[in-house]
Formats: structure tokens, sequence, C-alpha cells
């Protein structure tokens, strides 16, 4: 697989590639699989998510989970940035090229609920990709799993009220099943089923059955995220070559506002001096989106063809190429940060086995 991960943004851009096609091609096949969801989550991509998310439960070591308190910077910096910052930028930009800049382009209703579509995006920060970014820059599994349970916390309460503030409206219901569900199948399921593998394969062979373990699961995990990608744009591939002037305006408002939210989240990190893995995830969670729960509540409050589900859409096309760039970035400047992580024999254990594909990605990026 050395050559295979070295040129993984290679196939990312070829699976897009082969989406689209086949979507266009043959729309039945995504049609039957676009089907199969419960309340706006599709089952399959969910697989394939969890595929790729396996492997970092693997590492979790709930022995080390408390000594997360002992740095809360990490903590501190992901909340806010995902609370008190991001809804509120993507709202603002929103505006500035929706009401301004491409003003002459949209009439105002159409406009208004692309800006609404991003407004969602923003207020609803990612749980389920978060652990594939981690494990792809070498987060610590532990910090990075009480990130996105805190994460989930906070949006069962504040993910309503900032939404309708920023909305202008006040009865915006939250799709309980859809925030319910995400969380089982990201991050329950796969947490319980990591935690039982992990106590088996210590039990039988210790730290050298589970290093070898997660090593064989590594393929998979690519061939987790290719798929992903795959069905994302394949499920899409209509709307992308319909309205490909569109998808790109609402795009660059999007491209403004995760860069720029992960340079903010990242200077402030790297000015606190945090370990390089747990700035990683704290910034890259910061930067990634929910986007089923940003779709399901477009689609409720606007409707299924309005411009608040397409703006949702698009953020959905456009977050895995855009997240890898960050990674390759964020492993790129690794000699930025400090080298030394929780003190825990556990989590350095952890992020000695921590997936290769993070070098590999770090060898493209400076090759």
């Amino acid at each position: 697989m050395g050559l295979f991960e070295r040129f993984l943004s290679v196939w990312v851009g070829l699976c897009i590639l082969v989406g689209v096609s086949v979507g266009n091609t043959f729309p039945l096949i995504f049609e039957l699989i676009a089907k199969l969801e419960i309340a706006h989550v599709n089952l399959v991509v969910a697989l394939f998510i969890w595929v790729m998310i396996y492997p970092m439960m693997l590492q979790i070591d709930f022995a080390a989970v408390r000594d997360v308190g002992k740095r809360p910077k990490g903590l501190v910096l992901t909340l806010v940035v995902n609370w008190l910052i991001k809804p509120f930028t993507m709202a603002a930009l929103g505006w500035l090229f929706f009401r301004v800049l491409f003003a002459d382009w949209f009439d105002a209703q159409t406009a208004g609920e692309y800006i609404a579509g991003m407004i969602l995006l923003g207020v609803a920060p990612c749980t389920a990709m978060v652990f594939v970014w981690s494990q792809l820059t070498k987060g610590d599994p532990n910090y990075t799993l009480v990130q996105v349970s805190i994460n989930d916390l906070i949006m069962i309460f504040a993910f309503a009220p900032i939404a309708a503030f920023l909305l202008g409206i006040s009865d915006v219901e939250v799709p309980w099943q859809t925030l319910a569900l995400s969380t089982v199948l990201y991050v329950v399921v796969p947490l319980l089923a990591g935690i039982f593998s992990r106590r088996r394969l210590l039990k039988r062979g210790g730290e050298s059955a589970l290093s070898g373990f997660v090593a064989q699961l590594k393929p998979w995990s690519v061939i987790g995220l290719l798929a992903t990608v795959v069905l994302l744009f394949g499920f899409q591939a209509d709307t992308i070559l319909t309205q490909p002037q569109t998808i790109l305006l609402i795009a660059i408002p999007l491209l403004i506002q995760t860069y720029a939210i992960f340079a903010l989240a990242y200077f402030w990190a790297k000015r606190w001096q945090l370990p390089h893995r747990i700035a990683a995830p704290a910034c890259l969670i910061g930067t990634s989106n929910f986007f089923e729960l940003a779709v399901a509540v477009a689609i409720s409050l606007f409707g299924l063809h309005s411009g608040a589900a397409l703006a949702t859409v698009v953020g959905v096309l456009v977050e895995v190429p855009v997240m890898l760039s960050l990674v390759a970035f964020v492993n790129r400047t690794r000699h930025w940060f400090p080298d030394s992580g929780l003190n825990s024999a556990t989590n350095q254990q952890a992020a000695s086995e921590s997936d290769s594909l993070a070098i590999t990605i770090k060898q493209e990026a400076t090759s």
C-alpha cells in the first residue's frame, strides 16, 4: 500500500471523477443506495465511515482519557472556535457574498436560502470524519474522543438557539433522530467495538498483537475513504453537471470560511504551544462540518429542492478534498509544535501506533 497511500490525493481526485461519471451514467444505482437511509443518515456511507473510524477507536485507552483534563487548552480552543466564532463568521461571509458581491446574480429569496444553508453548516461541528482527520495527522485518540463528545453534548443545547438567531427564525427544530443516530453510528458503535477488540487483542498477544491488527486495517481505512468520496459525488452528479456555476459560487465563501477558520485555530494553537497531536485534531474539528445534520435541517425548513439544501450539499462536496489539503499542511508543519503529548505512557504508545497515512501524506506534500 506504500505507493497507493503516497498518492492518496490523486486517488481521491480520480474517485471524484468516477463518482460524477458513474452517477451521471447509471443514476439508478445511486438512487437505490440513496434510499438506504434513516433520518437523513445514509447507511452505506455510515458503514464506510465506520470502517475509517474503527482503527482509531482501537487506540483509545480509557485509562488515559482521564488525563485529558490536565491539558484543557485544546478543548477550550475547539469549543470557542466551534460555538463563538465559526457560526458568526459563516453568516457574515454568506451575507457579504450573496447580499453584496453576488447580489446581481440571484434574486433575494434564493440568495437568502443560500445564506441559510451556509449558516446551518457553520452551526454544525463535525462528529464522524474528525476521527479520520485526527488519525491521518497522528492526533491523540483519547483527546479527540473527549473533544467530539463534548461538542456533541453542546450541540444538543446550542444548535437550535444559534441557528434560530442567525436565521431569524424562531421555530428551528432539531432533527433529533438524525443527531442521535449519527452519534450512535459514528461514535458509540465503533467505540464499543474498538474497546472490545482492544481488550481481546491485549489479552491474547499484548501490544504487538494490537499493533499488528491495526496495521492490517490500514488498507481498509483508505478503501473506506475512497468509497465514501465516490458515493458522495455520485449522489450529487446531476446537480454538479446541471448547476456547475451555482456550485462554484457557493463554494467560494465556503472555502474562504474553511481555510480562514483553520488558520485562526492553527495560529492560536501555535501561540499556546499545544502539542501537535492535540493541536491538529483541535483545529480540524473546528474546520469540518456535521453535514448530515445541516442537510436534514435545511430540507425540513426550506424543502428538498431549496437553495439552502443545495448550499449544504456543496458543503458535503468540498469537505473531503479541502480537509485532505489541510491534513497535508498539518503534517508538513508538525515541527512548528512541541512533540510532547499528554504525560501518559499509554498515549505515547497510541501515538506510535497512529496510522502511517499521515506519514505518506506528509511525504506527498513535501515532494
